[in-house]
């Protein structure tokens, strides 16, 4: 049976709920493969972090700009959890299956 373009090219990205303990819950997605090869050209770790959660983070929603501002008022773990979280969702957690992929 042949595969349907229009199934073929519709999202398929998982989303679920992130707790940042004393802020709130936010809602994440998963990642697209283009977008795990545009993050893995950031070299630098705090723009990687920008980038990831402008993508990923869908309420609400923000910008790198605005995500470099809670950068500096966040605590050490909050974006890392959060970050955590999304690779989950998008299946490149540690212990995923990560088809291949390296070095994110």
């Amino acid at each position: 049976m042949s595969v349907d373009k229009s199934a073929l090219l519709a999202p398929r990205l998982g989303e679920g709920e992130h707790e940042i303990p004393g802020v709130g819950t936010v809602r994440i997605r998963g990642l697209s493969r283009a977008e795990v090869l545009e993050l893995r050209q950031i070299g630098e770790v705090a723009a990687w972090d920008r980038r990831l959660c402008s993508l990923a983070l869908v309420e609400p929603r923000l910008t790198e700009d605005e995500v470099g501002a809670w950068q500096a008022s966040a605590g050490p773990r909050e974006i890392e959890d959060l970050t955590g979280a999304v690779l989950r969702l998008s299946g490149m957690a540690d212990g995923a299956d990560k088809s291949g992929v390296q070095g994110v």
